[in-house]
């Protein structure tokens, strides 16, 4: 059996990300507050300053400090000391010399102790096994003076520092977490969390507040932990159970937790690690997309008519003019830091008319290639395929950036002598990007094409793929005689593309087909079915493609791909007899809802699909998956009675709020669902997925109250905003 897991932690101002028997997250200096009012906001300003570089790492203490500290984590503002018994956090770099007796001149300091918070775990092991997990491959240097045998070097850094059997089956584990410093107690079978008990030393007073909240009365001001939250996730459904903070003799403070099932483990509830608008003070919207690097930096990417967009080493620093009295649109570009409290770059890219993107990824090498719509014949090209505009209303373009974002790689533009659109965009391992969109051009660009020739209607779908450089690999028409567009693009491992949108041909090209002919519409109305598709490596052939709909309209906004090549849709469906298998909702509750659809890795089976959504109005716009084949979808709302389950923001904000919501791996419950968003209108249009699971969203919105946090720009610019938000869920491993 697996033993069942009592994890706590807290972040400011928001709910916990780690719950239950414990409280969390060193970050509670961000709560600090005078009653002298010029003291409080020097005390603050430095704790927030701190806040905002806790640490990722811990050093094995080595000599640089004091013998009895096993482990410490420092940076400007702050110093963190691990004992056998107790963690000292200082909020203001000391005056004493940590390597001689520091804990007690640290504790007896008269100049800081205002501003030192000591957590001391009372009657527990005096000697536990204090180690170091997940070994980094940083290493710290002291060469501090002339004499080499007091240098330090090599000193091992880890991801977390662990305590074992602290109390009897009872382990705590430190570890860092982005913005955050937390502590998890983690519980065995048959263990006793009543037995935790924690003391405070520096507080003046420990009282909980009638919300659930530990307030430690300290000198300059109030310390405020948030409840805990406690829940476990039982045959696929969430059971949340009572519990929170207890005050015990002599200021201690403790946990109650009511009855719970021991055979199964307790999960973590999301957190909001950082949520910011980004924009200027006119309109900043239209359906801004997001990726994530390695590192964990944000990339996000949509369209301004704000001169005073926030612009950081730009190729591109100014809105481009306009005559004839219209007001411009560029497109933007901007990456933000793994905590997102500061743009790295930020750049306009557009002509002298109208430049919309629609689409961003990053390559490993860190290099962000955005696409999207453009009506300017000066679009910013360089090595281009394609250096001229094709004609036409829109051509598409497609512009890579440097790592830095400081000039163009290859910057062009793609498309034929009539309109394009661009519905998707990925990146596979070697740096070829791969395009889904629509196109009225015969005369498109085509290589290597599984369909040569457009289909002969209206519209047709394209899926073309550009090498590492800005060349065409291949090209593609994708559709039959009737109306055919590309939404969203997915590649996998071995470079395969899966493309997902709507047709409403009934001789759209099908192979190894789960549903292999269009379902007719109602009588009068025009059948427009989701389409999925694989196509091989090379482009030239299908390895399945498939209609995916019912009796109405049904439209496949986003796709997404495992490491199995299982593929995950998402779109928006009226049919009240969508193809439903192994439901979360398996029927349709207000006129519109959104859908979220996993086929087997050959196309021919579902593995579930299901509606999402209540009384109102939903469309999903965007699904990513992690590495456990859990997916992610965000979109738009206007149902008060969305479907919810631990949500950040479980109440509906007012005139339509972006959604983000996470499946289990098998589609029959959600890990979380949320709504996000303030009291005017909210999408979301973008997600992704990090390597440990972490989700980033990103969308427009024109509230003035969108729920903001450790943000670059905690106020609305104006006339419209972009979004980016990232939700940690700690279950992921």
């Amino acid at each position: 059996m697996e033993p069942t897991q009592f994890i706590a932690s807290n972040t400011h101002n928001l709910r916990p990300s780690r719950m239950v028997c414990g409280a969390a997250c060193l970050a509670f200096i961000s709560g600090l507050a005078s009653a002298a009012p010029q003291a409080a906001l020097n005390v603050k300003a430095r704790a927030q300053a701190s806040y905002g570089k806790l640490p990722l790492s811990f050093e094995a203490n080595r000599g640089q400090t004091d013998a009895q500290v096993k482990f410490l984590a420092r940076g400007q503002g702050y110093a963190l000391f691990l004992t056998p018994n107790e963690a000292v956090l200082s909020l203001k770099k000391p005056k004493v010399k940590i390597n001689t007796s520091a804990l007690t001149k640290l504790a007896s300091s008269s100049e800081i102790s205002s501003s030192i918070l000591q957590l001391h775990l009372v009657e527990a092991n005096s000697a536990p096994k204090v180690v170091g997990k997940e070994a980094l491959p940083g290493r710290v240097n002291y060469l501090i003076g002339k004499d080499p045998s007091r240098w330090r070097t090599q000193v091992p850094t880890y991801g977390k520092v662990a305590y074992e059997d602290v109390y009897p089956g009872v382990d705590l584990v430190y570890y860092g977490n982005q913005r955050q410093l937390e502590y998890d107690f983690v519980l065995a079978p048959g263990a006793d969390p009543h037995n935790i008990k924690l003391a405070f030393k520096g507080s003046r007073h420990i009282e909980v507040s009638p919300a659930g909240e530990l307030v430690l009365r300290m000198a300059n001001g109030d310390i405020r932990m948030h409840k805990p939250v406690i829940y476990q996730e039982i045959d696929g459904a969430r059971k949340p159970i009572d519990g929170g903070y207890v005050l015990k003799e002599g200021q201690t403070v403790g946990f109650q937790v009511a009855a719970y099932d021991t055979a199964h483990p307790l999960v973590i509830d999301p957190v909001l690690v950082y949520s910011t608008y980004l924009g200027g003070t006119y309109e900043d919207i239209f359906t801004p997309s997001i990726a994530v690097d390695l590192q964990g930096r944000i990339y996000v990417a949509g369209r301004t008519s704000s001169t005073d967009f926030p612009t950081l080493n730009s190729v591109q620093p100014t809105l481009s003019s306009r005559s004839g009295g219209s007001y411009p649109v560029d497109a933007f570009v901007a990456q933000l830091t793994a905590d997102g409290a500061a743009l790295r770059y930020a750049t306009f890219l557009g002509g002298s008319e109208f430049d919309i993107s629609q689409g961003i990824v990053v390559d490993p090498r860190g290099q962000a290639t955005v696409t999207g719509i453009t009506l300017s014949p000066d679009f910013p090209t360089h090595n281009a395929l394609q250096p001229a505009f094709g004609g036409g209303k829109f051509d598409a373009f497609v512009t890579q950036l440097t790592a830095d974002g400081a000039a163009l790689r290859y910057s062009t533009y793609l498309g034929g002598s009539e309109e394009e659109r661009v519905g998707g965009i990925a990146v596979d391992r070697r740096g070829q990007v791969v395009l889904a969109g629509s196109t009225r051009s015969t005369n498109f660009p085509i290589k290597n094409a599984l369909q040569p020739a457009f289909g002969g209607g209206y519209i047709d779908g394209f899926v073309t793929q550009l090498t590492a450089d800005g060349a065409l690999s291949y090209s593609t028409y994708l559709g039959g005689s009737d109306i055919d567009e590309g939404s969203g693009i997915a590649v996998d491992p071995q470079g395969r593309a899966y493309v997902t949108g709507w047709t409403s041909s009934s001789n759209f090209p099908t192979k190894n087909a789960l549903q292999p002919t269009l379902h007719p519409g109602p009588p009068g109305a025009l059948g427009d079915d989701a389409f999925v598709a694989q196509l091989t490596a090379n482009g030239r052939a299908l390895r399945y493609s498939t209609y995916l709909g019912g009796s109405g309209t049904d439209d496949g906004s986003s796709i997404a791909v495992d490491r199995r090549g299982q593929a995950y849709v998402a779109g928006e469906t009226n049919s009240t007899d969508f193809p439903i298998y192994n439901a979360l909702q398996p029927t349709r509750s207000g006129d519109r809802d959104a859908f979220v659809t996993q086929l087997t890795a050959d196309g021919s089976a579902l593995r579930y699909s299901t509606y999402l959504g209540g009384s109102g109005d939903e469309g999903s716009y965007s699904i990513a998956v992690d590495r456990r084949g859990q997916a992610a979808v965000t979109g738009y709302t206007v149902s008060p009675n969305f479907p919810t389950h631990n949500a950040l923001q479980p109440a509906y904000g007012g005139s339509g709020d972006a959604f983000v919501a996470q499946f289990a791996a098998d589609g029959r419950a959600l890990r979380y669902s949320t709504y996000l968003g303030g009291n005017n209108i909210d999408r979301g249009s973008g997600i992704t997925v990090d390597l440990q699971g972490r989700v980033y969203v990103a969308g427009d919105t024109e509230s003035l109250n969108f729920p903001t946090v450790n943000a670059l720009q905690p106020a609305y610019g104006g006339n419209g905003d972009i979004f980016v938000a990232k939700i940690r869920n700690d279950s992921q491993p």
